[in-house]
């Protein structure tokens, strides 16, 4: 059995945990420990894993940080790795998002706030902006949701370099065919209910939270909306509700097993202005036929009350297994597909995001 690494972004640091050949994880000390990390990565295409880290310095500003020994020793580009051309007029926000191509050597693309693609070419060392998405006409007419203009879910086509989808709250889903010279919304079907009676299926604005897509089927998307959880099985020409039998369709992060594409997760929350697990038990939910039908997950978790959110990227589904933390601290992860829970960690800051691998 392999080893298994968890990188925990947390609002106050980075924490890295380390399973040996299917043993408990042990949680590191912590790193970049006043500082939020939102954003992580683990490319495991090279000789060694690289671990990415979008950070946020503060008065410095954010930026992106790398370790190819594991957490050990950090380094960072001379110069802002990530930053706006000056006629754009824009600034970095945050980085939301860090993905690795699974198709070209040495791409990683970054997803940020506000809306905007970025793209490496030296495995996440320095990026450039993706001019295409950026004078998109849609995007001077997107709207900032409750945590701000960001672009959250980049999805790379698992064969198709040329191909990419990405999603912005409050922008919509879009796609390129073109390696991202051009782009369309794909938002057909995806209800807005906060628009107007008569205009609540709108081309774009779409309040999407989360998008993941399965390698072995990149045509069908899963989708969690600010209302509604949606499937699309043509890459987002259109999109299907599949919230029925969810206790909500409120929530943030939605992922697909590992190996079954069949098969997501959700973590309902209650109504909008609630956002704590629906009456307030820890349960995640799982659909193994593309959201036909839905059943509770929650052995090993809290039996108590919870009041704790899951994040968009604070749940992911890996080979090392299913694992989603919350903003009071808590990490847990599955090893049978959710059947029953483990704690991987507690009382951290508050959970931003988690990515787990094999090495």
């Amino acid at each position: 059995m392999r080893d298994a690494l968890l990188a925990i972004g947390t609002r106050k640091g980075l924490f890295l945990a380390r399973s040996v050949r299917g043993g408990p994880f042990e949680v590191e000390p912590v790193r970049f420990s006043t500082v939020g990390v939102p954003a992580v990565a683990v490319d495991t295409r090279g000789p060694v894993p690289r671990v990415l880290a979008g950070i946020e310095y503060g008065h410095f500003g954010p930026s992106v940080t790398w370790s190819d020994d594991l957490g050990t020793t950090w380094q960072e580009a001379p110069r802002a790795p990530i930053a706006f051309p000056e006629e754009t007029g824009a600034s970095l926000t945050r980085v939301w998002q860090l993905h690795p191509s699974p198709t070209e050597p040495g791409v990683v693309w970054a997803g940020v706030e506000p809306g905007a693609l970025f793209r490496s070419e030296d495995g996440g060392v320095t990026f450039s902006l993706v001019d295409g998405l950026w004078s998109h006409p849609h995007r001077s007419r997107w709207q900032p949701g409750g945590g701000g203009l960001c672009l959250h879910t980049v999805l790379p086509h698992p064969d198709d370099p040329k191909s990419i989808s990405v999603a912005v709250s409050t922008g919509g889903f879009y796609r390129s065919t073109d390696g991202g010279l051009s782009w369309e919304a794909a938002n057909r079907g995806i209800r807005a209910p906060f628009f107007p009676e008569g205009s609540q299926y709108p081309e774009f604005g779409q309040c999407v939270h989360k998008v993941a897509m399965h390698p072995s089927r990149p045509e069908r998307l899963f989708l969690q909306h600010h209302f509604g959880v949606y499937r699309s099985d043509d890459a987002g020409g259109s999109w299907t509700s599949i919230g029925a039998g969810l206790p909500s369709d409120f929530g943030f992060p939605v992922t697909v097993h590992p190996e079954r594409p069949d098969t997501l997760y959700v973590f309902p929350l209650g109504a909008d202005q609630d956002r704590t697990p629906v009456g307030h038990r820890c349960r995640v939910y799982r659909s193994d036929d593309a959201g036909g039908s839905w059943e509770p997950l929650s052995a090993g978790l809290p039996e108590e009350p919870v009041y704790a959110t899951v994040l968009r990227d604070a749940m992911h589904a890996s080979a090392a297994g299913i694992f989603f933390g919350t903003r009071d601290g808590e990490v847990y992860g599955s090893r049978d597909d959710g059947d029953s829970w483990f704690p991987v960690a507690r009382h951290l800051p508050d959970v931003l995001t988690v990515r787990g691998t094999l090495l």
